[in-house]
């Protein structure tokens, strides 16, 4: 999408345009979702959604979108009964969603928005008519905008960096007063947010593994060389050997910390615990700070805090011991607990049993 923004936003400045996406793959695929191209009025083409067994097929229907204003969704697959079909010759199966722009208003403001690097997402309606909005990982929609219903599935793929379809009738469970009948596309510009793990132990590599599961960039981070190995932790993104204080220092300087951060200490030794909790509740607000222990190791640790200056506004903020009540035993059942409260957090959600509450499942 992004090599195919300038384009789509001088283009539809001057006349009706045709924007194509990649909204669900299966199987192989040569592009993936959010892959996109354009088809001006003149027939000229900017981007590519595959190595080009299915361009021809998808401008033929950009053509009769900017002539009918009606969006298209089309299904491209291999087929072994016509090897003459239109589809890929890779075997899998891609969904293609064109639709017409007009404006190029919401464009600009997700250009801007990419520019200044801030996590957001192009949110478009799947069907007539076409609406578009540009969703940020801070903002709300009130209960009376068409948005509202799918607000915090699209905040979710946003929260991890997805892009998909969500809403319609298969996330409401068929209650139409429960959700939004119509299904959305989201398609995110963010990375994936960031999970910083203090230790290199059992605990820590079980929960790199859950927390990968849900997206997150891991790294994990230790002043011991001997324990903090790539070899010992297969699944992180990276492995850095260093106080993990001082890292986390670094790494808010040079920017690359944000809000939707999780760090999680784990080394259950004072002299990198204490500095290290200091350094994640005072460096900025991220989602989610959690310190493993046992109550009284969190009782003495809280004293240490209090003397190392930590308001109590700031202390507040500090999950300890870190986890649900699942009386989790192993470093695996450990990493659910805690990968647990971590969406719960995330997600404003009360962490209790569905049975006992009342309501929409999703909000």
């Amino acid at each position: 999408m992004l090599d195919i923004l300038d384009a789509l936003v001088v283009g539809s400045t001057r006349s009706p345009v045709a924007l194509a996406r990649i909204v669900g793959v299966t199987g192989s695929s040569p592009r993936t979702v959010g892959s996109a191209l354009v088809v001006t009025g003149d027939g000229d083409v900017v981007g590519s959604l595959s190595s080009g067994c299915v361009e021809a097929a998808v401008v033929a229907a950009a053509v009769d979108v900017i002539a009918t204003g009606e969006p298209s969704f089309e299904r491209f697959g291999g087929s072994d009964i016509d090897p003459f079909a239109v589809g890929l010759t890779c075997g899998g199966e891609i969904e293609v969603l064109i639709e017409r722009v007009d404006d190029p208003s919401v464009f600009l403001d997700l250009r801007a928005r990419i520019a200044a690097r801030t996590p957001c997402a192009l949110v478009t309606t799947v069907g007539a008519p076409t609406l578009r909005t540009v969703l940020t990982t801070a903002q709300r929609y009130e209960p009376n905008s068409p948005w509202n219903r799918v607000d915090r599935y699209s905040r979710a793929l946003l929260a991890v960096g997805r892009s998909g379809i969500v809403g319609g009738s298969e996330v409401n469970n068929g209650d139409e007063a429960a959700g939004c009948r119509r299904p959305v596309f989201v398609q995110s510009f963010a990375t994936a947010p960031r999970m910083i793990l203090a230790g290199a132990n059992d605990f820590v590599r079980a929960l790199t593994d859950t927390a990968r599961t849900l997206g997150y960039a891991v790294t994990v981070v230790d002043a011991r060389a001997t324990f903090a190995t790539p070899q010992r932790f297969p699944r992180a993104d990276a492995v850095v050997v260093d106080w993990p204080d001082r890292y986390l220092r670094a790494e808010h300087a040079a920017g690359r910390l944000d809000g939707r951060t999780v760090v999680a200490v784990m080394t259950h030794d004072d002299k990198f615990d204490v500095p290290t909790i200091v350094a994640a509740l005072t460096l900025g607000r991220f989602a989610y700070v959690g310190a493993l222990g046992s109550r009284r190791t969190h009782a003495d640790r809280r004293s240490r805090l209090v003397d190392a200056g930590v308001a109590p506004e700031d202390l507040s903020r500090l999950h300890s011991p870190m986890g649900l009540d699942l009386d989790a035993r192993t470093p695996e059942e450990t990493a659910v607990s805690i990968a647990a409260q971590i969406i719960a957090v995330r997600s404003d959600a009360s962490a209790r049993p569905l049975s006992i509450l009342n309501g929409p499942i999703h909000r």
